[in-house]
């Protein structure tokens, strides 16, 4: 499947949701209308399934706001995945050896388990 082509400014126009979508896995975490965009659109499920599955991590899940940041090298078509705890003190990280990812960079919120785009929070 080929992703259809993701701007930052399509993202931003997400400034709440009006459904919230619950992950098939990890039953606790929540998402937005605007998560769901970028995951369909983009093709981003795994990226969604990384986050809800890192909760577990031991730094991660004491963490009741997190900043996910997925910087992507486009040419190399590779990325790394960091969560921050909104201080900048990163919690984890993680190498990701292949991904179509059309942004260079994306910032996913959590917050109270609902994964949220910067401009729904």
């Amino acid at each position: 499947m080929e992703n259809q082509q993701l701007t930052s400014t399509e993202l931003s126009q997400f400034t709440g949701t009006e459904t919230w979508y619950r992950h098939p896995v990890v039953y606790e975490m929540l998402y937005t209308d605007g998560i769901r965009f970028m995951m369909n659109k983009a093709g981003a499920y795994w990226l969604i399934d990384e986050i809800a599955f890192q909760q577990y991590h031991p730094r991660v899940k004491t963490e009741e706001f997190q900043v996910w940041i997925l910087a992507v090298n486009l040419e190399a078509s590779t990325a790394a995945l960091r969560c921050e705890d909104g201080n900048g003190r990163v919690l984890c990280s993680k190498q990701i050896p292949f991904s179509d990812f059309p942004l260079a960079e994306i910032k996913i919120y959590v917050s109270e388990n609902v994964i949220l785009l910067p401009s729904e929070y």
